[in-house]
């Protein structure tokens, strides 16, 4: 022990034991890992030398001759097994998408199959010392092999991967018996700010316990959803209002949980949160009113998903309400994007708003010497001939003016399906009265001009007119 010598004191000299210093929470961070890292180096050391062990070589060796084994095993029946999977023509979909995910992994569940049939065979006829590396190795294929299938339930791949290696190095830390060592190593990375503790592990927790609460949100909200979207008494607009409601409950009950399960306290951050919501106020003006428009619209139920409108150059039907923009697809595969803000304060035609009937004119005009009452009956009669056209509200034709050529009509007439275009419906009237005029010897004036060469002589002015 430390000490110092004592002057004072006659006769000799003594000493005291010397005030030990601070041990700071970096040094014993440092320790930690120092201990976890000679802990597994041990621990990979005795492994290895059991490796070399005569039973553990002749299991490697089995276990190797099992993956060969395996591997003709694929070659074999993997054929014979696709073969039988085209034939299949009857069979619900689903049951296909097992079935290719099963034909794609045929070694390895051979392998599997072979492995535990050889540990129940070495139990049984020899001692179980010399069968445990098979069971390690057993226990590690079929463990990551049932974390692949699993993990194919996610759509996202992104999201699948990092599931899946996540899935492996957890179960391969746990069938070693590493994962005490494991958290230590990982916890011991990180620092303390005030009372609260930041480190690897607490962000591995993080990421495990939000994702599997945001997935089980994910599930609970599609769910929702779809029962919500096959119920036909709420409006479109309703169900809409009424799935983003959801999604934005479940996902906010699923992150509030999920902090407080990793154990951060979220009283301390209302000041800073406070602080970062006004600044978010001042920056995000527009987002925040097409938020608020877009609840406005769902409530007022004054554009839905499927009404047709026009929107200054744009016209189009409805095909989704966002959060933040109205997604309006054109007739020509353009889908726009308008913000919920454009819908509120400017002025929409909603052509489907309480009804799906359109009317449209069609102006036209025919010569002086044609009947005006011939003209207007053929003129209806050519409307009704086009299929689009509805018969329950007659079309209807009206003189509107003497031009300077030609007698002025207006011709119209409905439809009920302004989804399928405009354009092409006012195209398809004008060549049904074209060939009925024409039918009909009914002629479109158009103006005529004549023009008149003078002679040279008399663009010349006379002789007195110049005096």
């Amino acid at each position: 022990m430390a000490g110092h010598t004592d002057f004072s004191r006659p006769g000799g000299i003594s000493t005291a034991p010397q005030p030990s210093a601070p041990i700071e929470p970096r040094d014993l961070e440092v320790d930690q890992i120092i201990d976890v890292g000679q802990s597994l180096l041990i621990q990979a050391e005795m492994l290895f030398n059991s490796l070399f062990r005569t039973w553990n070589l002749y299991q490697i060796a089995i276990a190797v001759g099992l993956f060969g084994v395996a591997h003709v095993m694929r070659a074999i029946f993997g054929p014979r097994i696709r073969a039988w999977m085209a034939s299949r023509e009857n069979w619900p979909k689903w049951r296909i998408r097992i079935l290719v995910v099963i034909h794609r992994r045929l070694r390895p569940i051979f392998f599997v199959a072979l492995l535990w049939l050889t540990v129940f065979a070495m139990r049984e006829w020899t001692w179980p010392s010399r069968s445990y590396l098979l069971t390690i190795i057993a226990t590690f294929a079929f463990v990551w092999l049932s974390i692949v299938f699993v993990t194919r339930l996610i759509k996202s791949p992104f999201l699948r991967k990092l599931v899946r290696y996540g899935a492996w190095i957890y179960a391969t830390l746990e069938i070693l018996d590493l994962v005490d060592e494991a958290e230590t190593l990982l916890d011991s990375a990180g620092f303390s700010i005030g009372s609260v503790r930041l480190s690897l592990l607490l962000l591995v927790q993080a990421i495990v316990i939000l994702g599997i609460l945001i997935a089980g949100a994910r599930i609970l909200t599609t769910s929702t959803a779809s029962r919500i979207r096959r119920n036909e008494d709420i409006s479109p607009s309703m169900q809409v209002l009424i799935v983003k409601m959801t999604q934005i409950a479940f996902y906010g009950i699923a992150f509030y949980a999920g902090v407080k399960a990793i154990g951060i306290d979220l009283t301390g951050l209302a000041v800073l949160s406070g602080a970062i919501g006004v600044g978010l106020g001042f920056g995000l003006q527009k987002v925040v009113s097409n938020l608020v428009s877009g609840v406005i619209i769902l409530l007022d139920k004054s554009v839905k998903p499927g009404d047709v409108i026009s929107l200054g150059t744009t016209f189009g039907w409805i095909n989704s309400l966002g959060a933040r923009y109205v997604s309006v697809v054109t007739r020509d595969g353009k889908e726009y994007l308008i913000p919920n803000e454009d819908l509120i304060t400017g002025q929409v035609v909603n052509w489907s708003h309480s009804n799906d009937f359109v009317r449209l004119d069609i102006f036209f005009g025919t010569a002086y010497h044609d009947s005006p009452h011939d003209v207007r009956r053929i003129a209806i009669e050519a409307a009704n001939s086009v299929d689009r056209v509805l018969k329950s509200k007659a079309p209807v034709c009206h003189v509107v003016g003497f031009g300077d050529s030609s007698v002025d009509y207006i011709l119209r007439f409905w439809i009920s399906d302004p989804t399928g275009g405009l354009t092409n419906i006012r195209g398809n009237v004008y060549l049904a009265l074209w060939d009925a005029f024409a039918e009909n010897d009914i002629s479109i004036p158009f103006p005529q001009r004549e023009v008149k060469v003078l002679d040279g002589n008399a663009m010349k002015p006379e002789r007195g007119a110049l005096d």
